[in-house]
């Protein structure tokens, strides 16, 4: 196995704990919603230790149900991702062709004394003369 193959399956493995130890462990089993996001605890926080806070402001939209707030974030997230990668792609692939370009490219193997396209025998910077 390769040394990215290495990498790549110790990184997956990495993932999937901490995705299922949470789950395995019992984690958030005294809690009446376990796996909130870090909104919703800041919210019950702040009720709890300032009863009389008001907020600044209010959201500019209130997803009617707690599946679409999730769907909308995730969806904002697959974006992200997306953006990130045609960026990082994008400048990989530039980087590839200019390491193939210094590399050696097909202008660079034609010769230096005259232009690819001039006919047999004639020498570079001499007119060309019909006879």
């Amino acid at each position: 196995m390769s040394r990215n193959a290495r990498i790549n399956t110790l990184l997956l493995l990495v993932v999937v704990a901490l995705a299922v130890l949470p789950l395995a462990l019992g984690l958030g089993d005294h809690k009446e919603e376990p796996f909130t996001g870090a909104d919703g605890q800041a919210e019950t926080a702040i009720t709890e230790s300032h009863p009389d806070y008001e907020p600044w402001f209010s959201p500019l939209y209130e997803p009617p149900s707690g599946e679409i707030e999730s769907a909308l974030f995730s969806l904002q997230a697959a974006l992200g991702a997306g953006v990130l990668a045609y960026y990082f792609g994008l400048r990989r692939g530039r980087r590839q062709g200019e390491a193939r370009a210094l590399a050696g490219s097909p202008a660079a193997d034609a010769p230096a004394d005259g232009p690819a396209d001039a006919p047999a025998g004639a020498e570079a910077g001499s007119p060309r003369t019909s006879a």
